[in-house]
């Protein structure tokens, strides 16, 4: 009940030096607080209601990867399957982190999208792949490029006894699992690392090459957002 305008505007100059998220996380609880206690009748006044208060945050343009480096992880991925036997699961692991990355690429997918992808919602003979996003929101993505498409069929045919045992889910694990969002984060962490990539690329670095590849191609922004879902 002690504290009025003047107090909250001491504490927002003693909190001004923190980053803008920081502060709006902070004003946020402030006014929950308040508006709990006048609900509640324990205070009279909300000083809250009589202050005017804009944090502006900075614009942070979405990290992505040029060409080049996009290039550069697929390039060192094909090269580990020339190193191993091909009756072992260290060969068919490396087609599959293969297809996890053409996957990425080539619909600009959520890491979740893929993990949840079902070998029924891929037609590879016609490169129809149908995505849930959020909201159980549906999209279809059509896969053109010849070598994706051959890279996931030899995929297919390698796992399909464990994507039949997983229930159906397309990227599986040795386990017979489906394969979870963070092994895909490992995978593509892993990838470009090896790759002499000098960035903290995540499955959402794809996402963002996607779409600004496109962007440069002249691709026009509302399909591309159509595309994102």
């Amino acid at each position: 009940t002690q504290i009025t305008k003047a107090e909250l505007r001491e504490y927002l100059e003693f909190i001004s030096a923190l980053k803008p998220k920081s502060i709006k996380r902070k004003i946020a609880v402030i006014k929950a607080m308040f508006n709990y206690l006048e609900f509640e009748d324990k205070i009279t006044a909300n000083p809250v209601r009589k202050m005017r208060i804009k944090i502006k945050e900075p614009v942070n343009l979405p990290r992505h990867l040029n060409a080049g480096e996009m290039l550069e992880i697929f390039k060192y991925a094909y090269s580990q399957t020339a190193q191993k036997q091909k009756s072992t699961y260290s060969y068919t692991a490396s087609i599959r982190d293969i297809a996890v990355i053409e996957l990425l690429f080539a619909t600009g997918a959520r890491v979740s999208e893929i993990a949840n992808l079902r070998d029924c919602d891929i037609d590879l003979n016609s490169g129809v792949i149908n995505l849930t996003g959020k909201g159980n929101k549906e999209r279809i993505i059509q896969v053109c490029n010849i070598d994706s498409l051959g890279i996931l069929k030899l995929y297919r045919r390698l796992f399909m006894n464990r994507i039949e045992v997983s229930g159906g889910f397309f990227l599986v694990n040795r386990l017979n699992k489906k394969l979870s969002d963070q092994s895909i984060r490992t995978t593509v962490r892993i990838l470009s690392r090896k790759a002499m990539i000098n960035k903290h690329v995540t499955p959402h670095f794809f996402r963002h090459t996607f779409a600004t590849l496109l962007l440069e191609k002249d691709v026009d922004i509302k399909y591309i957002q159509s595309l994102l879902g």
